[in-house]
């Protein structure tokens, strides 16, 4: 078990992966991740089913986090039309197997690791122990934050002298001089 954070709560699942053939030259094998076992022991490519060049493994298990700082995230996921856990997969050392990096019920953290390119992002439907743990954390720990209009500066940007540059310099003429300055000077 990694670290434990004040007003976090975590839990174990364990994620299945299918590996069935590819179907362009350039990849050989399609990984996808299928489902997560909620409370699931450790598991090591541990194979469940073999079907027609079909695999399906119980590839790893993983500690899945809540924290009291993201239950917007998870307030966000719960209102979707169903609900998902999401495993972030990256391609192996070698070629024959993805990593599971981790497992994550927030739709924030799953963009940002869809972001980089890098990482492949799977959704799999909540299970229902999981849907009930995620919403009784959401209930007991999440604060609706008022929307508050940020009000503007006021001000005044346009009473600075254009082309001073850095005062503590004395010179003629200033080489960090604004363009405007310029052709103010070209124009008398």
């Amino acid at each position: 078990m990694g670290v434990v954070y004040p007003e976090s709560q975590s839990a174990r699942l364990g994620v299945v992966l299918r590996r069935s053939p590819g179907v362009t030259a350039w990849s050989k094998w399609v990984w996808r991740a299928t489902s997560v076992l909620p409370g699931a022991g450790d598991a090591s490519w541990k194979v469940l089913r073999d079907e027609g060049g079909v695999t399906e493994y119980h590839a790893s298990t993983h500690d899945i986090h809540l924290y009291v700082s993201d239950t917007e995230a998870y307030a966000h996921e719960l209102q979707a039309q169903s609900p998902s856990v999401y495993v972030i997969l990256r391609e192996g050392e070698d070629d024959a197997r993805m990593d599971v990096l981790t497992v994550t019920v927030s739709p924030y953290e799953a963009q940002d690791y869809s972001d980089s390119g890098e990482e492949q992002v799977e959704r799999v439907a909540m299970p229902p122990a999981v849907l009930e743990w995620v919403t009784a954390f959401v209930d007991q720990h999440h604060r609706e934050e008022p929307f508050v209009k940020r009000r503007r500066n006021k001000h005044r940007t346009d009473r600075k002298q254009a082309g001073i540059g850095d005062a503590r310099i004395s010179q003629a003429t200033d080489v960090y001089r604004a363009p405007t300055a310029n052709l103010q000077e070209g124009a008398e």
